[in-house]
């Protein structure tokens, strides 16, 4: 069992959750309106249909609070935990027509943050020992962005920056404006430098071993090194020689992250992370008991 990553706070599930339940049942659930009576119960457990890693049983309680807070959920695993196919994960009782209408919801936010605390898991297992962390992208659903982040570190993986707004990186397409306007590009580093506070993290992007040097003579604290080839990230990381964090990124998959890992980089972002990680087989067994 890993340690659990710091909880989600209500201000950022509530407004999400609370959006998917009025897309959902806009004016109500009429299936269980119709054919459940209004004062039956239900029982349900979250059953694993296959190995994970849990993710979102916060969001997964929300769905139930915020149709009905006389729904009880409690949570048979934390987030961050390894579980196994069979596992209860959570027990759900209330109000059987609050449980129905709300099941979906619950199950699709639990579903796709355990998939990508799964899939991140699987990146972290495959380069352990190397001394590497795997980070996210904001390659992420949008507004799902926070809940999807913190599936990531429920996996053991780490965060990229969160928006636009927190830190500073110059990709390919920064970097072609500055060479249409003929800027020296490491002048143009330090100028960036300059206008930034002393809390403020500068990344440039690269994607030749001719640029790795004029950008750490810029100052920078973390070079990404992007589609770089294995022998190339190799020889990047010796010519950084440890001035700055070094970043590889470019199609990276569970198949190739653990021979880029060995090549010496500090740091692998993937976005498959969170763009393509799958839905994990989840279930939620409930029994509906009418009132006598």
């Amino acid at each position: 069992m890993m340690t659990s990553p710091p909880a989600l706070p209500t201000a950022q599930i509530d407004p999400v959750v609370a959006a998917a339940l009025a897309e959902d049942a806009p004016w109500g659930d009429l299936t269980g309106q119709v054919f459940l009576p209004v004062d039956a119960t239900a029982s349900a457990q979250l059953v694993a249909r296959e190995d994970g890693v849990a993710s979102g049983l916060a969001v997964f309680a929300a769905a139930f609070r915020l149709t009905d807070r006389a729904v009880r959920v409690t949570s048979g695993v934390a987030d961050g935990d390894r579980f196994a196919a069979g596992d209860v994960l959570a027990t759900v009782t209330g109000p059987a027509r609050a449980v129905v209408q709300a099941e979906r919801i619950a199950l699709n936010f639990t579903q796709r943050l355990s998939g990508i605390a799964t899939l991140t898991q699987a990146f972290v297992d495959a380069v352990e020992g190397t001394g590497a962390a795997i980070t996210d992208t904001r390659k992420t659903t949008p507004g799902l962005r926070a809940l999807e982040r913190h599936a990531v570190r429920c996996g053991g993986g780490v965060n990229h920056r969160f928006s636009l707004s927190d830190a500073v990186m110059a990709k390919d397409n920064h970097l072609a404006v500055l060479q249409q306007q003929g800027l020296d590009l490491t002048a143009a580093i330090r100028r960036a430098r300059a206008q930034l506070g002393h809390t403020t993290s500068l990344e440039v992007e690269v994607d030749r071993i001719e640029q790795i040097e004029p950008v750490i003579a810029g100052g920078v604290d973390v070079i990404m090194l992007d589609n770089f080839s294995l022998p190339d990230l190799a020889r990047g990381v010796d010519l950084v020689a440890g001035r700055a964090i070094v970043e590889a990124s470019g199609t990276v998959t569970l198949e190739t992250v653990s021979d880029i890992a060995r090549t010496g980089v500090d740091v692998i972002s993937s976005g498959a992370l969170t763009h393509s990680a799958r839905h994990l087989d989840l279930g939620l067994d409930m029994t509906v008991t009418a009132a006598v």
